[in-house]
This record gives structure tokens, sequence and C-alpha cells, in this order.
């Protein structure tokens, strides 16, 4: 888990992924030589932020995006949310503005006459407008569970990079904004499926812990979210997963997305699947994913990579 804890410390909010970029691409250039097959590296002019592996003759295409949730600074105090995230007085946040590293909390305020909630940060000066602060990490892990701040996605990233050791043929996608409207899947699938006729994908994130979807069950392979995947595609993902020895659970949810909703809006004609570990505490410092599932993923996503 060292790699995972190394990445959930890096600063990546939505709009400036450049840290788990560099990280990345660092991590490619020192580790591909031990991979079975040493892919094609697309990143820099054409793809901002992005990167794209590309491996052998590639069927398949797995979605992973760098980014997180977080805050902007807006004027004097106020915060404005990057995506989705929880907020809790007291939450702890950190950064870096033209005066060096900022450590701070959040401070829900909520105005007595109208009502209104607004986020600020608690700070002995007003820090430079547009600085991103995001959840300072704190790494918890036991023999069952890890867990810290933006498991989302960086425990999704970690599955691709994992899957990326023995993949013979496919394409990994590490995307950006994800958490925020999305915009680079946009253009990211328009060069695959151009460039490699590739046009089914694999979306590796983290769902929820839920009701139906708890913690030791397996990898929760996703029916539906907000969108709904083509069911032929993800009943021959099903019907794979069955034939192994894998646990998997199976997850329908009316709410939430992912950058699937950039393949499913696309001009090209894409299937796609999600499937990735529930984690509890969604949004928060405190994202909590058990062991076995992501060991579970992984399994999963290498099968599907060759039979698919």
């Amino acid at each position: 888990m060292k790699l995972l804890k190394e990445m959930c410390s890096i600063h990546a909010p939505s709009g400036n992924e450049v840290g788990m970029t560099k990280f990345l691409l660092n991590y490619i250039k020192k580790h591909q030589k031990d991979w079975k097959v040493k892919p094609k590296v697309y990143s820099g002019d054409g793809f901002q932020d992005c990167i794209v592996l590309v491996f052998g003759k590639p069927k398949t295409a797995i979605f992973a995006h760098i980014d997180s949730i977080g805050f902007t600074v807006r004027y004097g105090k106020e915060l404005m949310k990057i995506g989705g995230p929880r907020t809790v007085d007291g939450f702890e946040l950190v950064g870096e503005d033209s005066k060096g590293k900022v450590e701070t909390k959040l401070k829900v305020v909520i105005d007595k006459k109208t009502h209104e909630t607004k986020l600020e940060y608690v700070y002995k000066r007003d820090l430079d407008r547009g600085t991103e602060l995001t959840f300072k990490p704190n790494w918890r892990e036991t023999k069952e569970y890890v867990q810290c701040c933006y498991m989302d996605n960086r425990l999704g990233v970690w599955n691709a990079l994992k899957v990326a050791e023995t993949l013979k043929d496919g394409i990994i996608v590490f995307s950006c904004w994800e958490e925020h409207g999305g915009g680079s899947v946009s253009y990211l699938q328009k060069f695959i499926y151009e460039k490699y006729g590739v046009k089914q994908a694999l979306i590796s994130d983290i769902t929820w812990v839920t009701p139906g979807v708890p913690h030791g069950k397996g990898v929760a392979i996703s029916l539906r979210d907000s969108l709904i995947p083509r069911k032929s595609y993800v009943d021959r993902i099903v019907e794979i997963a069955k034939k192994s020895k894998i646990k998997y659970q199976i997850e329908v949810e009316g709410s939430g997305g992912s950058d699937a909703k950039e393949l499913q809006m696309a001009e090209n004609p894409w299937d796609w699947c999600f499937i990735g570990a529930p984690e509890d505490h969604v949004h928060s410092p405190d994202e909590k994913v058990y062991k076995n599932d992501i060991e579970e993923m992984v399994k999963l996503y290498k099968l599907l990579m060759e039979k698919l």
C-alpha cells in the first residue's frame, strides 16, 4: 500500500492535476522496464495533463481519473467547492499560495437571517485568490482496511498501475476534471477511437458502500448509476466474473456518475462498465476501503482485459 499512500498525499484537485501527472510519468518511466509489455506513452501537447498508455494490440480501454475534490479560495476567507466534498466544520485543509505552504481548517458558516450556508477557511491572513485547498492526508491502515482522503480516485489509478504490470493488449487512460464536470474524456475517446478503433471501456473508479453493496463482498460491478450502459456489454462482463472465482457484487444505483458520462455522450459508439471497490465516508478525509475488495478489483480487471 506504499504507492497508494504516496498518491493519496499528492495535491491534484480538478483543474490542477499536474502534480499527479508528473508523478505518474516518472513512475511509468521508472517501472515500465519491469512490465510484460512496454507501452506507447501519449502525454503533453494535445493531451493537457492526461496520459494515455497503449499496450500491444488493444481492444479495451481502462479509464481512471487522477483529479480530486477540494476547495478554491474566493474573496477574503470564502471558499468555493471543487466537485462535491463533504463540508464538516473543522476538517483540516492544506495548500500553498505565493507566500508558502498553508495548513488551515474548514469553517461552515450559517447566516442567521437567510439560513444560507457559506464556507470559509480559518487562517491568520487572507490567502491568494484562486488558491486550492485539499483535505490534509491522514493515512490509516489495519489488517483489513485502508483509510485516507482521496481513495477516490487514487485507488482507481493504483488499480490501473497494477493491471499495467502484466497487461499485454489494452489501453490505460489517466483522465482529468472528472470530479468537477469532466471534459477531458471527450477528446481522449476521440483520439483512441480514431487511432486504435477501440470502443469498449472499463471505468476504474471507486463506488459507495450502501445497504446493497457492503465492505467485504468483493468488487462492485455497476449495472447503472445516473446513466445506463448497454446491457449486452455489462452482461458479458458479469458472465466472465461468474465463471471466475473472483468475489464480486452487483450494484444498481440511480445517481452518481463518472468518466463514463462522456463516453455515453460521445459521437463514437462506446460501451462501458463501472467496476470498483466500495468505500465508506465518501468525499471526506476518511474514505475507507476493505483491502480484500481491492485485491478482487485488480483480479477482475486483469481477467477482463484478457477476455473482453
